[in-house]
């Protein structure tokens, strides 16, 4: 619901040369905040660490219509981090514990899909609720969403036996806690292709403007609703065939889209290169979480999930902060931006090639 008006709200505080800040203050703090989510997951069980994830959405999106200068903005979306360094680390740690492995990948398409519904509609409602009753009453619906979240999770049941009370020295992480190296393969790829999206959710905005769209956040919905298609399909196909099969072709498609984006100059061009781009990712992220999992040390899955999402979070801040950088608020450089983002992404295919094939079918 946010995403798509916070560019033009930043603007209009007088912040518009720190767009590229939104998408990678937010990431910076998710990717510092998931050593800790994926311990805590690991020890004090999974649903706490998803209802501190959604507690503070809910508390950030009460605040933004109250810091309204363009300092208190940044320090609230670095905050704001936190909700997505803990909630999602819980629901994929979880959901691993309770599908069993021969079923992973649909089960993280599954999962992907839940999360593209919200993201399908949240765009296209937060434009209309902002156009209609200002970004105020926005911010407000979003909050009662996020407190609907932490209300659902007080019926889960936790799928940590051997669970350990909360204390702070639990926060001390050690060089052991910041990352699995088991999971390095698909950390890799997710970085390279998640500069994109860092990327995509910057700059997006801005090139719809440009091409005459005038609700911005019809374009992230069809982004998500494309990736809503494939996500369940993505992940099925990748139980079957293997992870790095489907990663070759969604790699290929998301180097594809990329140049089609940054080459628009109609509607039309936009809205399609943004639905393939859609498409491609809805393939790639669940096959890349069900890979991470496979890999991952059955009694520290929390610590697998949490490092694969640290890569992809250092992907979308680095994206959205140098796609902000190169953009510069100049639609003569749309190109250069998108077509950086697309080489990235080839460098993903390439290593999926070339690198030696693992023994296991799945990976």
């Amino acid at each position: 619901m946010l995403i798509p008006e916070l560019p033009e709200y930043l603007t209009n505080l007088g912040g518009g040369e720190y767009k590229g800040l939104i998408i990678s203050l937010f990431t910076l703090t998710a990717m510092i905040s998931r050593p800790f989510s994926g311990k805590l997951a690991d020890k004090i069980g999974r649903v706490p660490v998803m209802m501190v994830g959604s507690t503070v959405c809910f508390i950030c999106s009460l605040i933004y219509p109250v810091l309204t200068s363009v300092s208190g903005f940044l320090i609230l979306r670095f905050v704001h981090g936190f909700s997505t360094g803990f909630t999602p680390t819980g629901q994929t740690a979880y959901l691993s514990d309770i599908i069993p492995a021969h079923r992973r990948g649909e089960a993280m398409g599954l999962l992907g899909t839940a999360g593209t519904i919200g993201m399908a509609s949240g765009p296209a409602i937060g434009g209309t609720l902002s156009n209609q009753f200002g970004l105020n009453f926005m911010f407000y619906c979003s909050s009662a969403f996020a407190i609907l979240s932490v209300l659902i999770l007080i019926g889960i049941k936790e799928t940590v036996s051997d669970k350990h009370t909360f204390h702070l020295r639990l926060l001390k992480v050690k060089k052991v806690d910041l990352f699995e190296p088991r999971v390095w393969k698909p950390c890799l790829v997710m970085v390279l292709c998640a500069f994109a999206y860092g990327a995509v959710f910057t700059i997006i905005p801005d090139f719809g403007q440009f091409v005459g769209i005038k609700n911005k956040g019809l374009l992230f919905t069809y982004l998500t609703l494309a990736t809503l298609v494939v996500r369940l399909i993505g992940g099925k196909a990748s139980d079957r065939w293997g992870r790095r099969s489907v990663l070759i072709v969604s790699s290929t498609l998301i180097t594809v889209a990329l140049l089609i984006i940054g080459s628009s100059t109609t509607q039309a061009q936009l809205i399609i290169g943004v639905a393939l781009y859609g498409f491609a990712q809805g393939a790639t992220s669940p096959t890349l979480l069900a890979w991470a999992t496979d890999l991952s040390d059955p009694h520290h899955k929390g610590r697998g999930v949490a490092s694969l999402y640290i890569f992809m979070e250092m992907g979308i801040g680095l994206g959205a902060l140098l796609s902000g950088f190169v953009y510069s608020n100049n639609s003569e450089n749309f190109f250069i931006t998108f077509l950086i983002c697309s080489l990235l992404s080839g460098s993903a295919f390439l290593y999926l090639i070339f690198s030696r094939k693992p023994v296991k079918s799945l990976v």
